[in-house]
């Protein structure tokens, strides 16, 4: 869901060390709140064109926003049309067909992508500065010439298909879908970004509508090319002329987005949802259309912030004390025109859903009845300006955040306008805006569950008739935190190893790691690491209860965060540096000094299980793959279970067990403390000193994981009620970093697969050709939380790893046929190896995409602490070093030793196991059905690769009721 908006009022001080490190260039004007000179151009032809040197060397990024989303969709049947072409854009051009365009982002070592909402489209790619006249020049030649067969708009149409399958497991992807569909009677925003199923499903019929709405929005007038990093207006600007001055803006559009009538009546809604879920119960309410200049846009911000954010009197309530609620946020209105404020909670027992619907209501009418606070409101204005400051840390995220604003009119300064606005928010305002947008007449409840709710959630209440949540009248104070002394040197501190980066960047990371993970829970209490990492970073001190830290680091935008992998467990801390003091006086007794209190351990480890449960097994099924492949690849062997734990192991925990993990393992002789930023001498000794007070030792025993692969085809069918099919599959393989033969394999990834990329063989093939799925990646790797980024968390280092290729969801009839083309592909790529210019354009590729993959400041610091772990050194070096002495006859021998299309894990998740069993185990043809013409090349491929015998056996074919995964 989306929060308040993680930008705020910053003074240019809060950035000037980090730009004082890089060349000189002109100042902001003064009160902007990006500090940076950008130039603003508009070509003759509508082009907006806005350059923004940012001061980070070596990458450039740029972003394309259209003012074209699912707004825009009109006509009735053409609803996902705008999802539809941020797809479509990348099916090549005369000039550039998708070979070349793929070859060229290789080349440039660049990650690509796109991105649709309601309002606007967004192309954006990061890459090496040398590249900018390449890439300017393929966007604008994709935007000008974009050409596409009819036969490939069908392929598309189906991988669109692919994607609303992949979604389909996460309950919140439906709930908003009906929500909208219920609320607007008129207006465009009735249907979701994606789009009404019936009208994806008719896509391949609707090739001639697509052209026009090509012609009708993908103009210059309603187009911005956002250019930042490493680059001048004089480097940029030519350019642009040369290659985007050529294009037409066309006719005005005629087209007029139907405007929605005023709301005569609440509405309540409910999706009956097929399988295991806790329930959510969302209140929404018609907001106002995003106006740069209108108190009311950043007011509806803040009052998410202050009534239903984590410092909130509602939040500590139904999260923290009641805990009835595992997850409570608001997504706020960003709409051109208006749009929903929804407040969203999931609810642990479906009996309380009426209690927390009403509870929302009531806070809802306190924020109409009463004032908030002047100190509230100065806390919230603090946290936007320091967590401003936190996003400024990479030219990728710096052009994000404007690309996020400048769309609306097309300019730089809707940012700066937007935060100058809130900054002059009053308590006045905020109640302003809550007594106009929160009234009976748009109020729509929609919830979800699997379970029927209490009889009483449907007759919705009156607002008015509502007593408002009983709030303090005064800010609740503030606890006293007892500051730390500044150490005059770091002492027995000194001795715990230190990977220390120095830079100018005023935002400080900090991170902790211990070399322990859930590779060391006991045997019977699986996600004992876990847990107590929470316990660390998510529950009190001895001195402060969770909400007093949560209340005390909330104006300084500050956090602490814990995670648990295999090995490690990494505390990471971050702040700006002018609040360092006060925050180390709040987070360092966190880990020194817990509070160990039995009403977070049960709010902690109930959240865990739900994780486990609900977050994973049940609303995440490409997750859920990929994580138990794993575990059954290392089954017997401290990896064989997933970080969270079981469900017997996490019921087995006590806080006892808890409290000793953390005594044993917390150790110095455990520890390696990192730092980067632009950290104070007197701080790092602070840190030092105080970490002195943990445990000195002795360092736990490394976890014995060593495992062979197995012999033949072994499968597991989940079986669970699913739209779609999702699949992975792999072996266990010993290259690690450190091994001679990582950065050798790290080509044949990228040319087999790269994450999240259109470049790979195994996306070409799967993806690009048959329009099977969304797409189709490969790892030498674990690659956690995949689905949700383009480039894996650092800190999850191994001392053993897989190979593994992840099939995103397929329809059923397909899911034997994607295994076998996959399989095909592996087996093509051991049997003949990468050409020279295959092995070229993926070594070029990994020369530049590693400081890409590193650009950010937790990256950065991330990696070293991991190749201190493997012994590598720092690892843009030490990849860029091998790549240069690297041949391809290195790479083939890798591939051949490594790497093989037998004795293979597989892991499917589908509702029809029996049937996918019987397909699997009789070696049947799976044929494969196109909406189009396709070359015969392809079509006697596939009879080729549908014949192919995977040789399963039977007693090799495992079918598991989703509800036993993870149990035990």
């Amino acid at each position: 869901m989306r929060a308040l908006r993680a930008t705020g009022v910053i003074i240019p001080l809060l950035l000037t060390a980090s730009l004082s490190a890089q060349p000189a260039r002109p100042a902001a004007p003064s009160g902007s709140v990006l500090p940076f000179k950008a130039s603003e151009t508009t070509l003759p032809n509508g082009l907006k064109v806005i350059v923004v040197p940012t001061g980070f060397p070596n990458l450039v990024t740029m972003q394309i926003p259209v003012q074209t989303g699912s707004r825009n969709e009109v006509e009735p049947g053409k609803s996902g049309f705008a999802h539809f072409f941020e797809h479509l854009m990348f099916r090549g051009t005369p000039n550039t067909p998708p070979e070349k365009y793929r070859r060229i982002m290789t080349n440039a070592g660049a990650r690509e992508n796109a991105s649709t909402g309601d309002d606007f489209t967004r192309y954006y790619a990061t890459f090496a500065k040398e590249d900018l006249p390449t890439m300017v020049e393929t966007y604008a030649d994709m935007f000008q010439n974009l050409s596409y067969a009819e036969g490939d708009f069908k392929t598309e149409a189906r991988a669109i298909l692919g994607e609303y399958n992949k979604n389909s497991a996460e309950p919140l992807q439906k709930l908003f879908e009906v929500q909208r569909e219920r609320f607007y009677q008129a207006h465009t925003y009735k249907h979701t970004t994606m789009g009404f199923i019936k009208d994806i499903e008719n896509m391949p019929n609707e090739y001639e509508y697509s052209k026009l709405f090509f012609q009708r929005w993908y103009r210059p007038q309603f187009t911005t090319l956002i250019v930042a990093g490493d680059v001048t207006p004089e480097q940029v600007l030519p350019l642009v002329e040369k290659y985007w001055g050529g294009w037409t803006a066309g006719a005005p559009s005629a087209t007029e987005i139907p405007k929605e009538p005023a709301p005569k009546a609440a509405q309540y809604v409910h999706v009956p949802w097929p399988s295991d879920t806790l329930p959510w119960v969302t209140v929404g309410y018609l907001g106002p259309a995003f106006d740069e200049h209108s108190k009311e846009t950043p007011a509806m911000d803040i009052l998410a912030a202050l009534y239903f954010g984590p410092t909130s009197d509602l939040y500590k309530r139904l999260v923290v004390t009641e805990q009835k609620v595992d997850d409570l946020g608001v997504d706020t209105p960003t709409g051109v025109d208006p749009s929903l404020f929804t407040v969203l909670a999931r609810v642990k027992n479906p009996r309380d859903a009426v209690y927390v619907r009403d509870q929302i209501m009531a806070t809802l009418a306190e924020s109409r009845a009463a004032l908030v606070p002047a100190a509230r409101l100065a806390d919230a204005k603090s946290f936007n300006k320091y967590g401003f400051a936190r996003s400024l840390d990479s030219t990728e995220r710096i052009a994000a955040v404007l690309s996020s604003f400048a769309p609306y009119r097309r300019s730089f300064d809707t940012v700066n306008n937007y935060y100058r606005t809130l900054d002059t928010l009053t308590p006045q305002d905020l109640q302003a805006a809550a007594r106009t947008y929160f009234v009976d007449n748009s109020l729509v409840v929609a919830t979800l569950s699997k379970d029927p709710l209490p009889a009483g959630i449907e007759p919705l209440p009156s607002l008015d008739a509502i007593k408002p949540a009983a709030q303090a009248a005064t800010p609740e104070s503030k606890p006293a935190v007892t500051p730390v002394p500044i150490a005059a040197e770091a002492g027995a501190g000194a001795g715990i190893p230190l990977v220390e980066q120095k830079s100018a960047m005023p935002q400080l990371d900090v991170k902790l790691l211990f070399n322990v993970g859930s590779a060391h829970d006991p045997a019977g209490k699986e996600g004992l690491a876990a847990l107590t990492a929470a316990m660390i970073a998510e529950a009190g001190s001895k001195a402060l209860t969770i909400d007093q830290i949560q209340a005390a680091l909330y104006p300084m935008a500050g956090s602490l965060s814990g995670r648990a992998d295999k090995e490690m467990t990494t505390f990471t801390a971050v702040i700006h540096r002018d609040n360092w003091r006060p925050f180390l006086a709040v987070v360092l007794p966190q880990l020194l000094e817990p509070g160990f209190r039995d009403q977070d351990f049960k709010r902690l480890k109930e959240d865990q299980l739900n994780a486990l449960t609900q977050d994973l097994r049940s609303n995440n099924e490409e997750e859920l793959g990929k994580e138990r492949l794993q575990t059954n690849i290392f089954r017997g062997t401290p990896y064989g279970h997933v970080a969270l734990g079981t469900v017997s192991g996490i019921n087995a925990i006590a806080l006892a067990d808890v409290q000793d993990f953390a005594h044993r393992m917390y150790t110095r002789a455990n520890l390696t403390l990192g730092v980067n930023g632009d950290v104070p001498a007197e701080m790092l000794r602070t840190v030092q000193a105080n970490l002195a007070k943990l445990p000195e030792g002795p360092a736990a025993a490394k976890a014995t994981v060593r495992v062979e692969r197995a012999s033949g085809i072994n499968v597991e069918i989940l079986e669970k009620d699913t739209r779609a099919t999702a699949i992975s599959f792999g072996f266990p393989t010993g290259v690690t970093r450190a091994h001679p033969d990582f950065v050798a394999l790290s080509v044949a990834r990228v040319w087999l697969g790269e994450h999240r990329a259109s470049s790979g063989r195994l996306y070409d093939r799967i993806r690009q050709v048959r329009g099977m799925n969304y797409g189709d990646y490969a790892y030498i790797e674990a690659f956690p939380r995949g689905m949700f980024q383009f480039f894996p968390d650092p800190n999850v280092a191994r001392q053993q790893q897989i190979f593994e290729i992840w099939i995103r969801p397929v329809v059923p009839v397909n899911a034997h046929m994607s295994l076998r083309i996959a399989i095909y592909e592996l087996q093509k790529l051991v049997d003949k190896g990468l050409t020279p210019a295959d092995f070229e354009s993926a070594r070029m590729y990994l020369m530049k995409n590693v400081y890409v993959m590193t650009a950010r400041q937790d990256q950065q610091l991330g990696y070293a602490l991991d190749s201190r772990w493997y012994g590598i050194g720092e690892f843009t070096k030490y990849m860029r070093d091998a790549l240069q002495k690297l041949t391809v006859e290195q790479v083939n021998a890798a591939v051949r030793k490594h790497l093989a299309a037998k004795d293979l894990s597989i892991v499917y998740i589908t509702k029809d196991a029996a049937a996918l069993k019987q397909a699997l185990v009789s070696d049947a043809l799976s044929p494969i059905k196109y909406d189009a013409d396709k070359p015969q090349e392809l079509l006697d491929e596939d009879k080729t690769i549908g014949a192919m015998k995977l040789n399963i056996g039977a007693e090799n074919v495992k079918i598991t009721p989703i509800a036993d995964v993870f149990v035990r």
